[in-house]
C-alpha cells in the first residue's frame, strides 16, 4: 500500500482508539459525531483488509493486526506533529501551559515541593498536574500525549520511549528515633528478627527490593502490608515496625516524624531513577524545555 492510498485521518481516528477503547469518546476528543468515527473506521478496516477492534465488555479491543501497527503509527503521528510545530519556540516567561507528571507517592513527596518552588520563579504560569503511574495505563497515556513525562522507576517504558537518569538511590532501613535498632549499622540477624512494614508499590520497579530479598533468602517478619509509601511515616512513626524504602524518601521524612534510618542489611541493587518521555513528544519545544529544566534541576 501506499501513502497516497489512505488518508491521514484514518490513523487518527485509529490511534485514539487505540487508547480509548470507545468511539464516544474518540468522537469527543476529535469533535467527530459518533457516525463519522465509525465510518473513519469502515473505510480503514476495509483498506487493510482487517477487522482492526472488536466489541468487548471492556470496549473496542484491538486484533493482533492492530496491536502490531499500534506502536509504528502512534510513533509517526507524534513524528508528523513535532515536525510541523518545530518552528514554534518555547517562552517559559510569558507561556501558558499545562503539563501532566507520571509519578508515584515517593516522586510527590522529594520531587514536587522543590520543581513547583523552581516553576513559579522561571515559569509562573506554568502548571503541574500529576497522576499516579499505577492508577493509569501509563503507556497508553503517554502515546495519546495526555501525560508529558514520567518519572520514576518505571520497567515497562521500553519501547518509543526516550530516558534520562535523574538520580540513583540506594535502600534503607528506616524506623522510628529511639527504636531498639535506631543505630548506625543493623545486623541481618536483628534485621531478620524485628517485624516489618512491607510497602507492594504496583506499576513500580521498587518491588526489586523484596525479590532481592527472596532470592537471598531473607525472612522478614512482616506485621504489615500497604499498597504506597505514603502512610509509612506515620506507621514507622509510632510503631516499632522496620520499613525498606529509597534513601530519598528517608532524607525527605525522617526529620519532619522524628526517624531514622540505617544502611540495608541486605546488598541491592543501586536503582535509577529516571525520567521518561514519548518519542512523539521528543522534539515538542515546551516538553524539550520542560524536561532539560528538571534535569537541570535535580540531575546533580
Amino acid at each position: 500500500m501506499e501513502l497516497e492510498e489512505i488518508d491521514l485521518n484514518l490513523l487518527i481516528v485509529f490511534n485514539q482508539l487505540l487508547v480509548e477503547k470507545r468511539v464516544s469518546r474518540v468522537a469527543e476528543n476529535l469533535g467527530l459525531t459518533q457516525p463519522a468515527v465509525s465510518n473513519a473506521l469502515a473505510r480503514l478496516r476495509k483498506l487493510l483488509g482487517d477487522d482492526l477492534f472488536t466489541r468487548t465488555p471492556k470496549g473496542m479491543e484491538p486484533t493482533p493486526y492492530a496491536e502490531q501497527l499500534a506502536e509504528s503509527v502512534s510513533y509517526a503521528l507524534g513524528m508528523i506533529r513535532s515536525a510541523l510545530n518545530q518552528k514554534s519556540g518555547f517562552d517559559p516567561a510569558t507561556a501558558r501551559r499545562a503539563f501532566t507528571i507520571g509519578m508515584n507517592d515517593i516522586g510527590e513527596i522529594w520531587f514536587l515541593p522543590r520543581l513547583v518552588a523552581a516553576l513559579m520563579q522561571a515559569a509562573p504560569n506554568v502548571t503541574i498536574s500529576t497522576v499516579r503511574n499505577a492508577s493509569v495505563n501509563l503507556k497508553d497515556e503517554m502515546e495519546a500525549a495526555k501525560v508529558d513525562l514520567a518519572v520514576g522507576l518505571l520497567p515497562q517504558l521500553k519501547a518509543g520511549f526516550f530516558q534520562r537518569r535523574i538520580l540513583q538511590t540506594r535502600y534503607v532501613c528506616l524506623m522510628r528515633k529511639g527504636h531498639q535498632l535506631d543505630k548506625r549499622r543493623i545486623t541481618l540477624q536483628e534485621f531478620c528478627a524485628a517485624e516489618h512494614v512491607a510497602v507492594i508499590a504496583q506499576g513500580t520497579g521498587h518491588g526489586l527490593a523484596d525479590e532481592v530479598m527472596q532470592r537471598s533468602g531473607v525472612q522478614r517478619r512482616v506485621r504489615l502490608t500497604v499498597p504506597h509509601f505514603t502512610a509509612v511515616a506515620h506507621i514507622v512513626q509510632n510503631t516499632d515496625l522496620l520499613a525498606t524504602v529509597p534513601e530519598t524518601l528517608a532524607q525527605r521524612i525522617a526529620a519532619p516524624f522524628g526517624l531514622s534510618y540505617a544502611a540495608h542489611p541486605v546488598e541491592m541493587p543501586v536503582p535509577s531513577i529516571n525520567l521518561f518521555w514519548h518519542a512523539r513528544m521528543h522534539k515538542d519545544p515546551a516538553n524539550v524545555w520542560l524536561r532539560n529544566f528538571i534535569v537541570e534541576l535535580f540531575a546533580a
